[in-house]
């Protein structure tokens, strides 16, 4: 198939790589011309502008955006009067899913069709492929078939799930149809927001780890504002947090590509010093917040690990101090510096 890629950058760029090495003829462009050089060098057809990429197309033309959410209507609108009916635009960005909606509502008037593809494979996706979930017509969908099974990981060494027989479906080699628009998104939402909380709880349980030799450290300088360690004995264990993060990936019950990040991320440094601890969310868990709360589904673990990530940013450092103010207004108590 021939495909226009808007967006080169650590998803796009690969993604065309992966199409190209499937044998798909792809068109390139991205605002940055040493990205579209680089892609031209290796295969690709090289456009300097919107208008350049839809020349390289026969109609009816497909054009997959991966460009940040906040860029997307923009790029659609840029892109809609140059296009004509029957041509096809992908959205494999992180949009919500609202937007989907309404872009694909607004595009009908014009004939053109609009997929969202919830994209999954961070910058491994080249070569272990993308899990992809997708929200669209089921006619324009299937027509992008050759597009996402190249993109996919497929089968691979992963054992089917028992129970599943012959059921026949393209969930098994990665990719989905999910739905009518919006579905992809809404799908690639909540797995976004999952991973939050995945992340969370590696996060959180090294950190006991990581704390666990308090009791070898000196004692004698707790104060009245603080309850000191009533047991400092039993926490006396200095642990190669790196080398817990290794052997839980052999056999135990907790294993996952997250788990074999947090490993390779220890290497060489287990206090990850070269982190400061700020951690961005992209939207996707605040919308996942946000539809369970219109559906009345209790997320204790995805909410708390979207509020971890605010606070990790100094968004509660006006409630702490605002905590501390008040201790000391009814308490006395005076502020311990940080250590």
């Amino acid at each position: 198939m021939e495909i226009g890629m808007i967006g080169l950058g650590r998803m796009g760029a690969n993604m065309v790589r992966r199409l190209m090495r499937g044998g798909h003829r792809c068109a390139a462009f991205d605002r940055s011309a040493e990205a579209v050089t680089a892609l031209a060098a290796e295969g690709a057809i090289g456009a300097h502008s919107q208008q350049e990429l839809i020349n390289a197309l026969a109609t009816p033309r497909v054009l997959w955006l991966m460009v940040p959410a906040a860029f997307v209507d923009a790029s659609i609108d840029s892109l809609a009067p140059l296009l004509s009916p029957g041509d096809i635009i992908v959205d494999g960005g992180n949009s919500n899913y609202h937007d989907d909606i309404a872009r694909a509502n607004r595009l009908k008037s014009s004939g053109i069709h609009y997929v969202d593809v919830g994209v999954s494979g961070g910058v491994f996706g080249l070569d272990r492929g993308y899990c992809l979930m997708i929200g669209g017509e089921k006619e324009v969908v299937n027509h992008l078939e050759p597009l996402f099974k190249t993109l996919a990981p497929g089968v691979g060494l992963i054992p089917p799930t028992a129970g599943r027989g012959d059921k026949a479906g393209t969930a098994q080699d990665g990719y989905l149809h999910c739905g009518a628009s919006g579905a992809g998104h809404f799908v690639k939402m909540v797995h976004n927001a999952i991973e939050y909380g995945m992340m969370a709880a590696y996060a959180e349980g090294f950190n006991i780890l990581a704390h666990a030799n308090a009791g070898l450290k000196n004692t004698l300088d707790n104060d009245a504002e603080t309850t000191p360690l009533r047991h400092p004995e039993l926490y006396q264990y200095d642990f190669d947090i790196g080398e817990i993060a290794e052997v839980w990936r052999r056999g135990s019950v907790i294993p996952s590509w997250l788990l074999d990040l947090s490993a390779q991320a220890m290497v060489g440094g287990a206090k990850l010093e070269k982190f400061d601890g700020h951690v961005s969310d992209s939207g996707e868990g605040r919308w996942a917040l946000s539809a369970a709360n219109d559906l009345a589904v209790p997320v204790h673990v995805l909410s708390a690990s979207l509020f971890a990530r605010f606070e990790s940013r100094g968004e509660a450092d006006f409630q702490n101090r605002l905590l501390s103010a008040l201790r000391f207004q009814f308490g006395g108590h005076t502020e311990k510096p940080k250590s």
